[in-house]
């Protein structure tokens, strides 16, 4: 039987399914058919909101006896852009200067087609490592994430599944493969603040009510002073202001109406919900304040508004997991991993609350760029690290 031990092929058959999200694209069929040969059951859930497209997802496993290892990751990719600006085709693999390109092939079906290389190798030449061993693969990720991970944790829990250790593919490395293992995530909440002023000719200020001053006020409560320096573990919490709208097209008349939104990323010095009180804070402070407003005695008419489900910080702890990995990383190429928290979010904000969870995968530099592609060299080193990963995580855990 041939087994799917080259990451290579693995991937070039995953790129050349077009899994733009929240398209499925072939590309779970092309999962499935690696992973049956392997001993897996597999099956592919779809889930739906209103509102939202529905989602196919795959989860499967290779049942033994002792600790369970999950595998995360996803299929579906963002869209390839202007498609005439690549070198080669984005669903083509074709493989270039010891490269394959391809929409996909670092972001992150990549690291799936390795994982599935290094349990295929493992399966080969060991006959299947001491325990259980999951798949569980989204098709929205890149999309609104609902329909996928989330939903796809809950209904394996109801089916009484339970992991003691998730991996991540994602792309983790920023300039070479074994820089950087994630272990954590700073949280992430976004919201818009509304200013509501009084329409009027730019001429007559004192007949109007700008609210673009008084929307000054509370951006510069948002952006200073900083929230606070960082932690042992964590970057500082920041804010960005990602736009500030007046919708006037009119360069004689003050607008009614100022709308800034903002994104902030924050440490384990915040929860959601005491990041949420400190802004809550600084706008009303700020919103009696005259320096932009000369001549107003009124505070500034302001509302806030959160968008939905923030995502939470959280730390990985657990050594075993966490040594390993690093273990795996210095034996394939010699050097040690940082062990990082930077970045933005994943779906191991979700898994987190099932299992301790780190992220590691390829180099990320040229995800969701024109000409995406990965080196045939990382492929391998990768495979060779996942490998190393599952012999000895199932070892100690079988100690």
């Amino acid at each position: 039987m041939n087994l799917p031990t080259d990451p290579a092929a693995n991937l070039a058959a995953l790129i050349r399914c077009a899994s733009v999200t929240p398209a499925e694209g072939g590309a779970l069929g092309a999962l499935e058919d690696m992973l049956k040969p392997l001993g897996f059951s597999v099956e592919r859930p779809v889930f739906s909101e209103d509102g939202t497209p529905d989602i196919e997802n795959l989860y499967a496993r290779r049942s033994g006896n002792g600790p369970h290892l999950m595998f995360a990751g996803h299929t579906d990719v963002v869209p390839v852009g202007d498609e005439a600006a690549w070198t080669h085709p984005p669903f083509a693999a074709e493989i270039a200067n010891g490269e394959m390109y391809g929409r996909g092939a670092v972001d992150m079906k990549g690291g799936i087609a390795c994982f599935i290389a290094a349990v295929a190798r493992h399966v080969g030449e060991n006959g299947g490592p001491k325990g259980s061993v999951s798949l569980l693969i989204t098709g929205d990720e890149e999309g609104p994430a609902i329909n996928g991970t989330t939903k796809l944790l809950e209904w394996a829990a109801g089916k009484g599944e339970k992991w003691d250790a998730s991996i991540v593919g994602e792309p983790t490395n920023p300039d070479a493969l074994g820089d950087m293992i994630k272990i954590g995530r700073r949280g992430s909440l976004s919201g818009s603040v509304v200013v509501i002023g009084r329409q009027g000719h730019a001429a007559y200020p004192q007949l109007a009510d700008n609210p673009v001053r008084g929307l000054m006020s509370l951006v510069d409560a948002l952006l200073y002073p900083a929230f606070d320096e960082g932690t042992k573990d964590f970057q500082a919490t920041n804010l960005e202001v990602t736009s500030i709208d007046v919708g006037n097209p009119a360069t004689n008349v003050i607008p009614a109406k100022a709308t800034a939104t903002f994104n902030i990323r924050f440490n384990d010095t915040w929860t959601a919900e005491t990041i949420q009180a400190e802004i809550h804070n600084r706008l009303d402070q700020a919103a009696g304040r005259t320096k932009y407003r000369p001549g107003k005695k009124t505070p500034v008419d302001y509302d806030i508004v959160w968008r939905d489900r923030p995502s939470h910080v959280f730390l990985t702890r657990d050594d075993r997991l966490i040594e390993t990995l690093s273990q795996s990383v210095k034996t394939a190429i010699g050097r040690k991993p940082a062990l990082s928290t930077s970045g933005g979010t994943s779906d191991a904000r979700f898994i987190k609350d099932y299992c301790p969870v780190v992220e590691f995968g390829l180099v990320g530099k040229t995800m969701h760029m024109v000409d995406e592609r990965v080196a045939l060299a990382d492929l391998e080193t990768l495979t060779q690290i996942y490998q190393r990963f599952i012999e000895d995580w199932f070892e100690r855990g079988a100690a």
